[in-house]
């Protein structure tokens, strides 16, 4: 007989737990998630033995799983590892949610699987689940400045400018993982996607005009 899934879209939302950590940079997939769950009327409750905070419930008949590891993110691997056997999801059906230096900030970038990057979240996880075969939403957070070190810059926070900007990059996230439960995923990748080359495009502009490379397309 058929299974029936357990969920029909599964997100974890990445960072580190805390007051501290909240507004930080590293911690946009928690707040981009967080966000999911205010908007369709769910709350996160602590579940101490998936080491996570989670949120479950329906959006237009489909059942959401919202998670937030509590561990922080170097062992976020552990809590997905937990969750998932425990409702006997494949790492396939999950979407993992994640700040990207190397994206401009705001920016969206959905693949079906994929590296780390060096992120550590995804190596946590790709190293529980023995597997690179899940989904994973990168959110632009913008480079470091050039001796800036990487770790101060992902935990710290956002400028007040950039700040300013924040609640329509947790909206347009938001907006792809609603997209996730209709929609096939290379479609919702192409449309994605496709404003990650158009935000590149830009800020090569942007560059050009003030007759400087922008610092969000520098390197690390």
């Amino acid at each position: 007989m058929p299974t029936t899934r357990s969920f029909d879209l599964v997100c974890v939302g990445l960072g580190n737990p805390g007051a501290d950590y909240v507004l930080t940079r590293h911690n946009i997939g928690e707040r981009v998630v967080k966000a999911f769950a205010d908007e369709i009327g769910i709350r996160f409750l602590l579940e101490s033995r998936f080491r996570a905070q989670i949120a479950k419930g329906t959006y237009n008949s489909s059942k959401v799983a919202l998670l937030f590891p509590t561990t922080y993110m170097n062992l976020s691997g552990e809590a997905v590892r937990s969750f998932i056997d425990y409702y006997k999801i494949a790492p396939s059906e999950i979407v993992v949610l994640c700040d990207d230096v190397d994206l401009p900030l705001g920016s969206l970038r959905l693949r079906k699987e994929g590296r780390s990057g060096g992120h550590n979240g995804l190596k946590s996880i790709e190293k529980c689940l023995g597997t690179q075969d899940f989904a994973r939403l990168r959110i632009g957070v913008g480079a470091k400045q050039d001796k800036q070190d990487l770790a101060d810059h992902v935990l710290g926070k956002f400028t007040k400018e950039e700040a300013i900007l924040l609640p329509q990059v947790i909206e347009n996230a938001v907006s792809a993982l609603k997209s996730l439960m209709s929609e096939d995923i290379e479609k919702v990748m192409s449309r994605v996607n496709q404003k990650v080359k158009q935000s590149k495009m830009d800020l090569r502009k942007e560059g050009e005009e003030n007759c400087h490379e922008s610092k969000y397309t520098k390197p690390l």
